[in-house]
């Protein structure tokens, strides 16, 4: 029985830390979200790390600190020892947080499995691009260029799209969503809306999610135009799609589509005006090593500071 309570506790206490730490993450990620909002030269991978970075860091935190340090420190309780009450209020909301996202992550995982089926009905096998990445034109009456799937990514065309450009447009096309894949582009919108944060109830995370589609659009192109003239094929073929008016893919499902969440204007100003760099997070690579470093070495301590932390939580909440 004490060993029952044992881990019962350490979970409450577990899930406590992890809803306290995202509501800070995720404050501080809304202030950084205003200060950077007009910034268009921030890169996919940080409007990606803004917008996990409440999941990430208060999961990490609670399953490689917490845990440890409850095993580490914590005693094994007297059996008549019993729940604070907003402990466990805390890790109620907790685990509400978590199904909240689990839900979130299948719906859309769902909806777009169903929507791709639908598609896959009306299609027949298209050569094009990179043979690894399965091609259909789709018989549909909106145009779409889109890549589909994140375990099995196939590429989708419509056929009023293989009609309306030209085969360098069309090939270039295709390189721009075979550079979605290889950035995961799918799998990370799958991730953003399967986080399990408090930042997806503010405004502030759909404002992320669309500067990170902005971006990654952006980067995709960059990847699909190593000359002038495939920047130019892209830019056309950019143009084309838009005045056909173009589907627009919900960013909560795992599709990225080649005129995606607006942004047309500027991706042809990019395309046309030059070589358009493919943005970095960060270059400082040898500041990560050290802090990577620093972290390892103050583990040990970060422990104990948890669990006192923890301890005097315990004794001062009402």
């Amino acid at each position: 029985m004490s060993d029952a309570i044992y881990v019962l506790r350490g979970v409450t206490l577990a899930l406590a830390w992890l809803l306290a730490l995202n509501a800070v993450v995720t404050a501080g990620a809304v202030m950084v979200a205003r200060r950077t909002a007009h910034d268009d030269r921030r890169s996919p991978a940080f409007w990606l790390a803004l917008r996990l970075g409440p999941a990430v860091v208060s999961t990490a935190f609670a399953a490689l600190v917490f845990v440890p340090s409850y095993l580490a420190y914590e005693p094994r309780p007297d059996l008549g020892e019993g729940f604070d009450l907003t402990l466990t209020s805390l890790a109620v909301a907790s685990t509400a947080m978590l199904a909240a996202a689990l839900v979130r992550g299948s719906t859309a995982w769902v909806r777009a499995w169903k929507r791709v089926r639908a598609w896959l009905r009306a299609s027949r096998p298209l050569t094009v691009g990179d043979d690894a990445v399965p091609a259909y034109t789709v018989d549909v009456d909106a145009p779409m260029m889109a890549l589909v799937g994140v375990l099995r990514p196939r590429l989708l065309i419509t056929r009023g799209v293989v009609d309306a450009l030209t085969d360098e447009e069309l090939h270039a096309g295709v390189a721009h969503e075979l550079g979605h894949r290889r950035a995961f582009d799918n799998l990370k919108r799958l991730a953003m809306r399967a986080a399990p944060d408090l930042l997806f109830m503010l405004p502030a995370a759909g404002a992320i999610e669309v500067r990170w589609a902005a971006a990654a659009e952006h980067a995709a192109d960059s990847r699909a135009c190593e000359t002038d003239q495939a920047r130019c094929a892209l830019a056309s073929a950019l143009v084309k799609i838009a005045r056909l008016t173009p589907l627009r893919t919900p960013l909560a499902q795992p599709i990225s589509t080649l005129v995606d969440r607006g942004e047309i204007a500027s991706r042809v100003q990019r395309l046309l005006g030059g070589a358009v760099p493919v943005p970095a997070f960060s270059r400082r690579w040898p500041l990560g090593v050290a802090a990577a470093l620093g972290t390892i070495a103050a583990y040990a301590p970060l422990l104990r500071a948890v669990h006192d932390a923890t301890e005097l939580l315990i004794r001062t909440l009402p």
